[in-house]
């Protein structure tokens, strides 16, 4: 019998300011919210950041520089006493069809296995269609922000007709939904 109950993260666009492919510590800001919104949850989820990373197959960045700038923003968050169990990322641009790009689900079984988590238990927050449809395709509840590029991908949820369980306009708003969620 699992347990755990998972918060699963986009990170650009849901956690931080989306800078468009930004890897310099000085471009990290956290979005408003963020912070009280995780603390509100940290007893009653584990925490893993799931996010596509092109900029590293466009050869903007490295994995190094991503894995810097992650681990910066993991020791931000580790300051506030919130902790991620861990970081997946996809580095693959979309044409390369690969299998950990989301809305594919091969990082969402990595977790089931790993942690033994409960996915119908779990929720998915992001910003993008592709974060809602990797959720649905999980089998675990959906937030969609509208923080980060989800103002503008709002027309292109409705029109693939994804349906997230919650939209919320930020954060912590979302996190008091989801308390209230039934």
């Amino acid at each position: 019998m699992t347990n755990n109950k998972a918060l699963i993260l986009d990170r650009d666009g849901t956690l931080i300011e989306d800078k468009n492919y930004a890897y310099m510590i000085e471009d990290l800001e956290l979005l408003p919210g963020v912070i009280d919104g995780l603390k509100i949850l940290e007893d009653r989820f584990i925490f893993f950041i799931v996010t596509n990373q092109s900029g590293i197959g466009r050869g903007y960045y490295t994995e190094e520089d991503f894995h810097k700038f992650n681990n910066h923003l993991i020791q931000l968050l580790k300051n506030e006493k919130i902790e991620i169990i861990k970081t997946y990322f996809c580095p693959h641009l979309r044409e390369d069809n690969c299998d950990c790009r989301k809305p594919k689900t091969k990082f969402i079984r990595e977790i089931i296995n790993e942690f033994d988590v409960d996915i119908k238990e779990s929720w998915i927050f992001g910003d993008h269609p592709s974060d809602i449809q990797f959720g649905i395709n999980a089998g675990c509840k959906t937030v969609f922000l509208t923080t980060g590029h989800g103002e503008k991908h709002i027309t292109e949820l409705r029109s693939l007709k994804i349906k997230p369980t919650i939209i919320s306009n930020d954060f912590l708003s979302a996190v008091k939904e989801l308390l209230n969620f039934k």
